[in-house]
């Protein structure tokens, strides 16, 4: 029987070896039949921890005190480390990352899954370590974050600043002054609107109470050399256009310069109008000769290099030879859809948001792709008979659902269709071993292979093959 974990003993928390790694990035403690999740920590650390939160079977903790480091640790690279909410495992060396995030997949898929599984194939590395991603999305705050160490300075401080959250807080904003997520101009231009804002005494937003005028800024970088800002105001303001042109004369390499006025409860735009200020409406990512047409509201994924490896390989595991049906279910913008068209007969993707059908629609008018169409709407209630009797049964179907998985009814369905071949590419191994088990009554496991699309965090994507038995 465990321990309660009210009244701990404070010997307990008191030079606590960190034994392991687990889901969600944090480490794992055992003491006294007691089990403890840690963040901030890495495997063997011996360490004094502080109780965050209680729970009937385990402690949430954070170390308060290190007695010795872990021979793991690396020196962090950003100087905002500890205090972003981004990039945590930056004090793990890569290759330890990426055995751990090797074991999440296993022990998720062994422990969730409970299926038979092959050898699971070596995780799949990212090109790049730094500056892999093509998006970053920066806040405005009023009242910024201070570290103890400008805390205990005493000096003053701007408090209006341009940046990102620190982590479990909506309200708290850091001054970001370098980010090593995304390649330049992405520093230089947050940079630029923060001193312009301040030079001209524009009102950063208030979080807590939502007023202000400047709201956020997002940053999107193309492997083509286009470049998208999004501006993002809760109202109309005098000093918006001033702003934009401050900013197309600045950076004339921005190729797609847009504003939203957003006086919403969130920060989501996409049924709000995004206005195109300078250039066009859209950018283009490209992979494999195929242009992909990126607008301010359409997804695609963050590390572009990285994404072309698990498209590769998600078509290696689809065993494509030009004859095939292919479904893609959770098409987005049907970047999948239609990099596998060339090596499949026809291709069917569904996709529940509407905006995404139409960039799917427009991807493949501009690649000169005939052998696609795609649909709009909830996946449980378009994929039914009807749709499998007009279509017919796929040779193959891709999947890749949000982190949430698949919903019951579409797994039920999959059972249903029978396809000889599933390929699952998940960003969430826990919900895609919940969907295997339900599938093993149908389907077996015959590969696996992890991909690590965002180095220095705990994300792992994963690709899974399944034949029908």
């Amino acid at each position: 029987m465990r321990k309660s974990v009210k009244n701990i003993p404070a010997e307990l928390l008191r030079e606590v070896e960190i034994t392991d790694m687990v889901a969600e990035g944090k480490c794992l403690v055992r003491r006294d039949n007691l089990v403890i999740f840690v963040t901030g920590a890495a495997p063997g650390d011996v360490v004094d921890l502080r109780v965050t939160k209680a729970k009937k079977n385990f402690l949430e903790a954070v170390p308060t005190h290190f007695h010795k480091f872990s021979d793991l640790r690396v020196e962090p690279f950003c100087q905002h480390f500890g205090t972003c909410g981004g990039c945590k495992w930056q004090h793990l060396g890569y290759d330890t990352q990426l055995k751990f995030k090797q074991q999440q997949v296993q022990d998720s898929l062994e422990r969730i899954g409970k299926v038979a599984l092959p050898e699971i194939e070596p995780i799949q590395h990212s090109p790049t370590r730094t500056y892999y991603r093509n998006k970053l999305e920066y806040t405005f705050s009023h009242n910024g974050w201070l570290t103890n160490e400008q805390i205990q300075a005493g000096e003053e401080i701007e408090r209006r600043v341009l940046g990102f959250h620190t982590p479990n807080r909506f309200d708290k904003i850091i001054d970001v002054q370098h980010c090593w997520l995304q390649p330049e101009p992405s520093n230089e231009i947050r940079l630029a609107v923060r001193n312009y804002a301040h030079e001209h005494e524009l009102p950063f937003n208030n979080l807590v109470t939502q007023e202000g005028f400047l709201r956020n800024l997002i940053i999107r970088t193309a492997n083509t050399g286009d470049l998208m800002v999004i501006l993002q105001c809760y109202y109309a303001h005098d000093a918006l256009i001033p702003l934009l042109d401050f900013l197309q004369a600045k950076f004339p390499q921005i190729t797609s310069l847009n504003y939203v006025l957003n006086n919403k409860g969130n920060e989501t735009f996409h049924d709000l109008d995004v206005v195109c200020y300078k250039g066009e409406p859209y950018i283009h990512e490209e992979m494999e000769g195929l242009r992909f047409r990126v607008g301010p509201k359409s997804f695609y994924q963050t590390n572009s290099e990285g994404a072309y490896n698990l498209y590769k390989l998600t078509r290696d595991f689809a065993g494509l030879t030009g004859t095939e049906l292919v479904y893609d279910l959770y098409t987005g913008a049907g970047t999948i859809a239609n990099f596998v068209a060339r090596q499949a007969r026809h291709v069917v993707g569904v996709e529940y948001v509407e905006s995404a059908v139409q960039d799917a629609y427009l991807n493949s008018e501009i690649n000169n792709v005939t052998n696609t169409e795609f649909y709009a709407g909830d996946m449980k209630d378009v994929l039914n008979a009807e749709f499998i009797q007009k279509h017919g049964r796929p040779d193959v179907v891709i999947t890749d659902p949000p982190r949430a998985g698949m919903h019951p009814d579409v797994v039920a369905r999959l059972l249903e269709m029978r396809a000889p071949r599933i390929v699952y590419v998940s960003c969430n191994p826990a919900t895609q071993a919940r969907d295997l088990e339900m599938l093993d009554e149908a389907y077996k496991v015959t590969r696996v292979r992890p991909v690590d699309m965002f180095p220095h965090t705990h994300h792992v994507e994963n690709v899974v093959l399944l034949e029908l038995k």
